[in-house]
């Protein structure tokens, strides 16, 4: 997987993903407060750096979703 992110920061990951499915999809993929609860890129950024799990399904999500662009 870490083939996959290489290059790829948190940030743009967060930022794409959002752009792909919105927070509301993204809640409803990965149960996760900072997608629930009042989000946004820096919420989320503080949170995910802090809680490994939560990085991990994030960046998962990230490798299997099929982008448009």
């Amino acid at each position: 997987m870490s083939n996959d992110l290489h290059g790829v920061t948190l940030e743009a990951i967060v930022t794409r993903l959002h752009k792909h499915y919105g927070w509301e999809q993204l809640a409803q993929r990965i149960d996760i407060n900072c997608f629930i609860s009042d989000p946004s890129v820096k919420s989320s950024l503080k949170f995910l750096r802090k809680t490994p799990w939560a990085r991990t399904k994030v960046e998962e999500l990230y490798v299997a979703t099929k982008f448009a662009d």
